[in-house]
């Protein structure tokens, strides 16, 4: 799998997608975050839905959490992590190659996570970032076997809500260079850092300092804006 931007029609698609989803969802009186926690109260670091989201098919995984409060992740109220499973990823790709990185785990039990969403308040996307191999206890795969994956990421489910499934299926589309390039950093601080330690720091995927890896702050309004130029409707 390469790395390629998605084609003006599908970068489109993804951000009529994106819009629509919203919008039905908060013409009912619900939002993305209300969709995951299926009325349920919320306790913090919880999973919503429970079990996760795994569409069986494309081998792609999300939920809904929060973590405490964290000067790295400023403004977020919580943030949908994105992951794919193994047998979603090319066979004979390598694990990044890092002390601590599991290695032996069999494809149907690996995920490999893309890339968290953050959202305010108000339920709105604010930020995307990547977060260290601790926090979510993947398998770390390089970032170019990633973002050539991508693709790969949908979740064509009913279940816990297909506006919210949709939306974020979208979401992976509306932002994939962003997401590629969050990828390629988090490689390079986890590089960095692994070249820095000395030999009593704790191996670097396991080490609680570093915990967000990269961050990048979005505009959902702008980026809408940005795609509606790609494809010539100008700011109409």
């Amino acid at each position: 799998m390469t790395y390629t931007d998605p084609d003006p029609e599908d970068l489109a698609d993804a951000a009529a997608e994106v819009v629509d989803c919203m919008r039905v969802l908060a013409k009912g009186g619900s939002s993305l975050v209300l969709e995951a926690l299926g009325g349920r109260d919320f306790v913090e670091l919880e999973h919503y839905p429970p079990g996760d989201i795994h569409d069986p098919e494309t081998h792609s995984q999300a939920y809904f959490h929060a973590h405490p409060p964290s000067p790295s992740r400023p403004h977020d109220f919580g943030h949908f992590h994105t992951f794919l499973r193994g047998p979603a990823l090319p066979p004979a790709a390598p694990p990044l190659d890092l002390p601590g990185n599991p290695l032996d785990r069999p494809a149907a039990a690996v995920t490999t996570h893309l890339v968290a969403i953050a959202m305010d308040n108000l339920g709105r996307p604010t930020a995307l970032f990547t977060t260290n191999q601790w926090v979510t206890d993947e398998t770390l795969y390089p970032a170019p076997v990633l973002a050539g994956a991508l693709p790969s990421f949908a979740l064509d489910l009913a279940h816990p809500s297909w506006p919210l499934n949709r939306w974020l299926t979208a979401m992976v589309v509306l932002f994939r260079p962003t997401i590629a390039a969050l990828l390629a950093e988090r490689d390079s601080v986890l590089a960095r850092a692994a070249a820095a330690a000395d030999h009593d720091a704790p191996p670097v995927l396991q080490d609680r300092r570093l915990e967000v890896l990269s961050h990048r702050p979005i505009d959902l309004t702008a980026r809408l804006a940005e795609v509606r130029r790609l494809i010539g409707l100008g700011e109409g």
